[in-house]
């Protein structure tokens, strides 16, 4: 599944078949249907990526971070911390 392409409606939101998110201008693996959640936000929500190189991440702001694609940096939203599904959880 391509992740990150917001054309005006976001078609993986409600979507939670098995499979891998992956960055919609690479191809690189970013996160699992595992690790996804309901949320409020209009965008697919996930506690945690793939692998710990599949995104890189700067402090944007106290609690965001900006998120990347690990491997063309692609941009792909912010890391919320602690606002997952459970305490001490990240969104992003």
């Amino acid at each position: 599944m391509s992740f990150c392409s917001f054309n005006g409606g976001e078609v993986h939101k409600d979507n939670f078949k098995p499979g891998l998110y992956a960055c919609s201008k690479c191809d690189h693996p970013l996160f699992s249907s595992r690790s996804k959640f309901e949320h409020s936000s209009p965008w697919p929500a996930f506690t945690e990526t793939v692998r710990e190189d599949s995104v890189s991440k700067h402090l944007e702001r106290p609690g965001a971070f900006k998120v990347l694609c690990g491997k063309c940096g692609n941009g792909l939203g912010h890391e919320f911390v602690n606002d997952g599904p459970s305490r001490g959880q990240s969104r992003f």
